[in-house]
């Protein structure tokens, strides 16, 4: 049974991220197709990326990045929990996202997104041309939360009728790619293509 990680994307204090992946994750389970993980970016304390190796080299020095590498290696799919601030996603995902290369590529990814009146699909929007350059495949089919306050009843998330559906079809899809793009993930991403480091020596 493949993996799937719902990543809780926000870090802020009584962020609504949380209480929106425990529902997306009470679905993946109930739905049976995926052994199911949910993966909260605050418990792995991530500063400000630190790493002085370029990601897709693999060369991580740092305990937290070493860490965050080993979980997000695990699993064969994603679902991004991803709110929307001033039409971005937020720096706290984008961040995590950046700390790896590899441990991302050929792997599927779909986003359950929440926000205001466009309910995150900004933010969804650049996030799905950030993925691509470490060859991860955004699927079309996602969760869509606008107006997301008015669905939250004492800091619980409760889903309004119109995202129940989009579930299964986002999951679906996930299940797809998981099968088209195994081939390419278990033979690793291509050599990194890197401009050569300074030559050797004291610097002017």
């Amino acid at each position: 049974m493949p993996k799937l990680q719902i990543i809780v994307g926000s870090t802020r204090p009584g962020r609504i991220a949380k209480p929106i992946a425990d529902w997306v994750y009470d679905r993946a389970v109930a739905d049976g197709r995926f052994e199911v993980e949910l993966v909260d970016i605050a418990d792995y304390e991530l500063p400000v990326l630190d790493e002085p190796h370029h990601p897709v080299l693999g060369k991580y020095e740092n305990k937290h990045t070493q860490r965050w590498a080993s979980k997000i290696r695990e699993a064969d799919a994603f679902v991004f929990v991803a709110p929307e601030y001033n039409y971005g996603p937020s720096v706290a995902l984008l961040n995590a996202f950046n700390y790896l290369g590899r441990e991302w590529t050929y792997a599927p990814v779909a986003f359950v997104s929440y926000g205001g009146i466009a309910g995150g699909l900004r933010a969804v929007q650049a996030m799905k041309q950030i993925v691509t350059t470490v060859r991860m495949m955004p699927i079309p089919d996602g969760v869509v939360l606008p107006l997301v306050m008015q669905h939250l009843q004492t800091g619980k998330f409760v889903a309004p009728a119109s995202a129940e559906p989009a579930v299964g079809p986002m999951l679906t899809e996930l299940l797809r790619w998981v099968g088209a793009l195994q081939p390419l993930r278990a033979e690793g991403p291509p050599a990194p293509m890197l401009p050569p480091g300074p030559p050797p020596g004291p610097r002017p």
